[in-house]
């Protein structure tokens, strides 16, 4: 993760740091030859410390920075703690259609919802804390580290030997070479939760899922959101009809959209910042978030003289998640294109098998959801209809819309709708996609389906209790064996069911 400073600096941040960073730690002194170094201290580096030290390994943790990485610090937790904010604020404006009726206009109080947020991201800290994992038996180094060879770390002047080590070191906001962008000034999600005043107008840079997350949020809490992206459509990377949902979504949220099209230059000023467009349009902006990807923490770390080869999108590993040195192996998002807390936790376990115990697990194996949490979520695993017909996968797809869900109906959100795939004549699922305010409880029970083999037909016979948004699963299910029941299996039952009159 990429040096930043926590601010406002308050009561919340000093507790935050005093356990991912405290200012008093004192480094142990190496303790010989460590069956595991782990380089950086966020989710695939504290997955992989923690089970491995639970393993009987003697494990050193080396971080520059904070411990616990993107998804405590910048991520996960202070994202979703902004947008269960805005969602409550959404929910109220949205009150009288149940019913409800709310006396004058809804107000926010953003100090007070970023308050909330850095208080909630210092209580969880302590899981992901120096103190804690020093519990588990693990030896906690702050400081930059770097490779001084192929077996040997350096870190605040000393030097750990290792017989295998993992490089962990994530990735970093990307930053584009944009003239003025820099000089005009632009937060991106590593320093958005700093914010302590609501911007009165945001300009948002990229529609993918960090984009579209944080968009819709600051909308719904109050500022004028523009969203600028290069494609055409939001969240390219999924399915055509979740994307075009999500899109709707966020104009009602008051979001305007301006895509396929570049930002070219930024003009700042008292009054604001003018972003010109390669469409020839311009936004005006009191504030500029960038969300335009993720680049991986390669510099810094020596990795050449560890014989360890690296590019532009990360660190290189084989299927086993190994480097070109046969000692040294990497996690998360500084070696996947997955770039996901749970995938760089799942990545993590194989790591501990693979470079302690002669293990063999391959990345290729895994099957990883994702989701993206706007309002309604989207949530994918697998396949989709697209990659299905450039990989030759003949497939049959099924899709029931949350409209045809009692509870979804019930609950006011029966927008959206969930979609499996299977190979074509068969129950096997490749792929879903689901789209609601509980997609991302849907697609864990279709991912378990798909790691443990279970055909859609068999969902349709797991008892759902009624009424639940997850009954989709199951009515989906039923839609794929009524298909079984062919004309000359009809016919046969009735001929069976006449005889038996």
């Amino acid at each position: 993760m990429a040096d930043f400073e926590l601010l406002p600096d308050d009561s919340a941040d000093q507790a935050l740091r005093s356990r991912v960073a405290p200012s008093d730690w004192s480094n142990p002194e190496p303790s010989g030859r460590y069956n595991l170094v782990v380089i950086g201290g966020g989710t695939a580096g504290l997955v992989t410390a923690a089970g491995a030290s639970g393993l009987g390994a003697r494990v050193a943790l080396v971080e520059k920075n904070l411990l616990g990485g993107d998804c405590l610090n910048v991520g996960c937790v202070p994202s979703k703690a902004l947008i269960r904010s805005a969602a409550a604020a959404a929910d109220v404006r949205a009150a009288e259609r149940l019913g409800v009726h709310v006396r004058g206009q809804v107000a926010v109080d953003f100090t007070k919802v970023m308050t909330r947020v850095r208080s909630l991201r210092a209580d969880l800290a302590q899981n992901d804390s120096a103190a804690r994992f020093r519990s588990l038996g693990v030896d906690v180094f702050l400081g930059e580290g770097r490779f001084t060879g192929s077996d040997t770390v350096e870190v605040a002047g000393k030097t750990l030997q290792f017989a295998r080590a993992a490089i962990t070191t994530g990735a970093r906001a990307a930053r584009p070479d944009i003239p003025g962008l820099l000089a005009g000034g632009y937060v991106t999600n590593e320093t958005v939760f700093n914010l302590t005043a609501l911007p009165r107008r945001l300009a948002v840079l990229g529609g993918g899922p960090v984009g579209c997350e944080l968009a819709q949020a600051f909308a719904r809490l109050g500022s004028d959101v523009t969203i600028i992206g290069k494609e055409a459509t939001l969240l390219p990377r999924e399915d055509a009809d979740a994307s075009a949902i999500v899109s709707a979504a966020l104009q009602r949220d008051g979001a305007k959209l301006q895509l396929g099209c570049e930002v070219v230059r930024v003009s700042s000023a008292e009054t604001g910042k003018t972003l010109f467009l390669s469409s020839g349009g311009s936004v005006e902006a009191d504030e500029i978030l960038v969300c335009v990807g993720r680049a991986p923490n390669t510099d810094r770390l020596d990795l050449d003289r560890a014989g360890v080869r690296y590019s532009a999108l990360g660190v290189q590993v084989d299927d086993h998640l190994r480097t070109s040195n046969p000692r040294i192996y990497a996690a998360g998002d500084i070696c996947s294109r997955y770039k996901f807390t749970h995938a760089a936790d799942a990545m993590a376990r194989i790591v501990i098998q693979n470079a302690l115990f002669f293990g063999r697990a391959r990345m290729s194996a895994l099957t990883i959801p994702w989701c993206t949490y706007t309002d309604p979520e989207v949530a994918h695993v697998g396949l989709s209809q697209t990659e299905s017909a450039a990989r030759g996968v003949a497939i049959d797809t099924f899709v029931l819309e949350m409209k045809q869900v009692d509870r979804a109906v019930l609950d006011g959100d029966d927008e959206g709708f969930l979609k499996v795939h299977v190979r074509k004549g068969t129950g096997r699922i490749v792929g879903a996609t689901a789209v609601s305010r509980s997609a991302s409880a849907q697609i864990s029970e279709i991912t378990l389906a798909m790691t443990g083999g279970v055909g859609l037909g068999k969902l349709a016979n797991t008892i759902h209790p009624y009424p639940t948004q997850g009954e989709a699963v199951k009515k989906i299910g039923d839609a794929y064996n009524r298909t079984r029941l062919t004309p000359f299996i009809k016919s046969l039952f009735s001929r069976l069911l006449s005889w038996r009159r």
